[in-house]
């Protein structure tokens, strides 16, 4: 996936996953912040990046909580997935559907009409810290006949700008309505069902790599 340049609180410059552009990189606006400080909260114990990370421990810390998470995630442990990042579910919203099409847009769409998917699960998911530092999770588990459609669906739907599955907005939580711009980013397959998460700030501050790593983790949840 593609990079998105930020510095993180040691003052490093880092790198986040969003979805490709043609050339392989992306800079989100705004994402190449000077002095970025780590938001904390209570959940997870020392906040949503930890204030005693530096140097190449801070690194392999952050490495390690975005591991530890995709393993809690992966055995269905959605709390415990998101306390790995300092922070907590606050709410979430389910809808089941049999078809895609009327669900998304740009070339993603267009792929759908040649290639129907199976089933489409979307979930919208509001998680903070409590700290008035909150996020909100889009995911959506698309199902196909075979993986060879997976693998082609995958290839459009990685591509930033090729256009996508419509999230299911905020407001359904009760929250400000937020356009989801695909810089934090994840996906994670499972025979012929895809799973696309993507993350994005609501308020107060989150670091990009908390986002990022968000959207990764999310991805591997199983499909409710």
């Amino acid at each position: 996936m593609a990079d998105i340049i930020y510095r993180d609180p040691q003052g490093r410059l880092r790198s986040s996953r969003g979805k490709k552009t043609g050339a392989g990189t992306v800079v989100a606006a705004g994402a190449l912040v000077l002095g970025l400080v780590g938001a904390t909260g209570a959940a997870g114990g020392g906040g949503v990046l930890g204030s005693s990370a530096g140097g190449s421990a801070g690194s392999s810390s952050l490495a390690a909580r975005e591991l530890d998470g995709r393993k809690a995630a992966k055995r269905g442990d959605r709390d415990g997935a998101w306390q790995r990042l300092g922070l907590r579910r606050l709410d979430d919203k389910l809808r089941r559907q049999a078809e895609c099409l009327s669900a998304s847009h740009g070339e993603v769409r267009e792929f759908f009409l040649r290639t129907p998917c199976t089933s489409l699960d979307r979930m919208v998911i509001a998680v903070g810290d409590g700290a008035g530092n909150n996020a909100v999770v889009s995911v959506a588990w698309v199902g196909f006949r075979g993986t060879r459609d997976l693998r082609a669906f995958k290839r459009i739907e990685d591509r930033h700008g090729s256009g996508d599955i419509h999230p299911l907005g905020a407001s359904l939580l009760g929250l400000a309505d937020i356009r989801f711009t695909g810089h934090n980013y994840g996906t994670d397959t499972n025979g012929t069902t895809i799973t696309i998460a993507e993350a994005e700030q609501v308020t107060g501050h989150l670091d990009p790599w908390v986002l990022d790593a968000l959207a990764e983790i999310t991805a591997h949840l199983p499909r409710p």
